[in-house]
């Protein structure tokens, strides 16, 4: 970039960094505080760099006016930086359009409780000294003389790096210029001002399509001949809905490391299913199923019946969702549709990456506060994020337990083992979070029962390749679909209930015919209840396990038997051998 001066032609290097870096500095505080804290990974930080360049636009077309201009834009970008500082200060979390629905879903009385709640007397030192250091960066912008085609060269390089360039690129890769610019926002979101406007813009279009299926969901005809065996008899049911979690890295299953020490010792008390596995290895589509009466044969059923929320509330009972999965994004709308649909919903996490620091153990509180309201049938959703990648991100530092290669499989290389044994961690620290929710139900002593399963399993170098890492239908391995299933029942609710399902246990299963299960063990019954889809029913019949995509080609649903979970040696074993 030029500027005149007398000895000639120059490039103002100072000057460009100066005016860069006040853009910049809006974005950068609130990114550098996410990437201190380990909150999230660093692709937010680099975006909203690059992104700060945007701004170096209007300066570089009317360079005579720069201290007005940047001024005028500072103000904006301070206000927006402002949001996203103080939600970072209370909540630890990135700014997203989750925010923002909850946000326009919470009352006035709701948000001043909030307030009163979560502000700290330091906060308010804290966004002076971040206005201060915004004005003195002000303060060194100066003017930029450039004539008009270096100026205009100049402005066309800094939209084509911020922008024209991903949205071409994009646009080569994706096919349609709607999902290139899906893109490019989620490229712009980590930079302010750009969190609240996209986020706003996000959350209409979201919410437009949430409100959508509710509509469509209203219009679903109840269940026929519905009868409940409770009467009036007051009870608790409780569904702990897990992520990502193998059930074969669980040491309750018979995993060689001790991943799961509290379930472990709570196992004579529940009835631990050993065969059960997932239709699909991906959340939505997986839940579309297990929460509603579709299945891989009929996967159109969830927007035609009854969801297990609606059931239970034409059962008699009250209705909670308490969720730590993100609320209001493009995948999850699907999610927040089935949550909408109970009485009373807390969400948990907003923020805008799912691979984003967030623990399970915030479900605890306003999982003990329901327990505690004065309803008498409660049924309760809890839904973990569990051992969702970024697996690192899952677990607090105390439960980083598993660092060397003691139990792991001796196929395993050395820069696998980092992920490997951050995956055990997270399932030792979802261990505690689902052990907890056990024993804070014991101490209540409801009536009723808690039902743990996970939407989907993955495979974290557990196949025998030893090489896949994640979830990848079109090459499905026995880690993505096996998952945990387990039930605990209170006291008062096994003296009124039959609970010898012992022999059960070992029944292969499907968690696609959860609502079947779920009817027989909560005494309902209904026109549309088929009891040879309940795992604890006398009259259950073995099918073969559908799994793959019901949409694909034909080739794509397979019988899960053909994939069957072939375990690796470990290097205990190896060493024995």
């Amino acid at each position: 970039m030029q500027v005149r001066s007398e000895k000639g032609w120059g490039i103002d290097w100072a000057g460009i960094g100066w005016l860069f870096l006040f853009f910049w500095y809006f974005s950068c505080v609130p990114q550098l505080l996410i990437q201190i804290t380990g909150t999230s990974g660093f692709t937010g930080f680099r975006q909203a760099f690059v992104m700060s360049a945007l701004w170096l636009v209007p300066v570089l077309l009317f360079p005579a006016k720069t201290r007005l201009i940047a001024g005028s834009i500072g103000l904006l970008l301070w206000a927006a930086s402002l949001v996203s500082l103080g939600y970072f200060f209370i909540y630890g979390q990135e700014f997203s359009q989750s925010v923002i629905f909850i946000m326009f879903e919470s009352n006035a009385a709701e948000s001043r409780e909030y307030l009163i709640q979560y502000f700290a007397w330091w906060m308010l030192p804290a966004f002076a000294l971040h206005t201060l250091v915004a004005y003195l960066l002000w303060r060194r912008v100066r003017p930029i003389e450039m004539t008009r085609q270096p100026a205009f060269a100049a402005a066309a390089l800094m939209l084509l790096s911020s922008v024209g360039y991903p949205l071409i690129s994009q646009g080569l890769r994706e096919k349609t210029m709607g999902s290139a610019l899906l893109k490019v926002e989620a490229r712009m979101e980590p930079a302010v001002p750009w969190q609240l406007v996209l986020g706003y813009r996000q959350y209409r279009e979201q919410l437009n399509n949430m409100q959508g299926m509710l509509t469509d969901a209203a219009k679903i005809p109840p269940l026929k001949h519905l009868k409940s065996t409770l009467g009036d008899q007051p009870a608790t049911l409780v569904l702990v809905i897990g992520e990502s979690t193998n059930r074969q890295r669980m040491s309750l299953y018979g995993y060689p490391r001790n991943t799961t020490p509290n379930l472990d010792k709570l196992r004579q008390d529940m009835l631990v299913f050993d065969d059960v596995v997932t239709p699909r290895p991906y959340t939505i589509e997986a839940l579309q199923q297990v929460l509603t009466f579709a299945d891989e044969q009929n996967p159109d059923l969830y927007l035609k019946t009854p969801s297990i929320v609606s059931v239970m509330k034409q059962a008699g009972f009250k209705t909670y969702w308490i969720t730590n999965q993100q609320t209001m994004t493009k995948r999850n709308t699907m999610l927040t549709t089935f949550s909408e649909q109970a009485d009373e919903q807390v969400y948990l996490n907003n923020n805008r990456n799912q691979n984003a620091r967030q623990y399970d153990g915030d479900v605890l509180a306003p999982f003990a506060k329901v327990l505690q309201e004065d309803a008498p049938k409660k049924f309760i959703v809890v839904h973990l994020l569990g051992t969702h990648m970024s697996y690192q991100y899952r677990y607090p530092p105390e439960f980083e337990k598993f660092t060397d290669r003691t139990g792991a499989p001796s196929s395993l290389r050395d820069d696998q083992l980092p992920t490997y044994n951050a995956y055990d961690n997270a399932v030792l620290y979802n261990d505690f979070v689902v052990s907890s929710l056990i024993k804070e139900y014991a101490q209540k002593d409801d009536n009723g029962f808690l039902l743990y399963l996970s939407d989907h399993g993955e495979d974290v170098f557990d196949s025998p390749t030893g090489n896949v890492l994640g979830r990848n239908e079109a090459k499905p391995t026995a880690p993505m679909y096996t998952i945990p299933f387990m039930v605990w029942a209170s006291p008062k609710w096994r003296e009124g209930h039959e609970w010898s399902f012992i022999a059960d246990t070992k029944r292969p299963y499907s968690s696609s015919q959860l609502i079947h299960t779920w009817a027989d063990l909560a005494g309902l019954s209904f026109d549309e209840y088929d009891p040879s889809k309940s795992i604890v029913s006398a009259e259950f019949k073995e099918r073969p396990r559908i799994i793959g995509n019901p949409y694909g080609a034909k080739k794509s649903l397979i019988d899960f038997s053909l994939i069957k979970p072939k375990p690796p040696k470990t290097e205990i074993e190896t060493a024995q051998k």
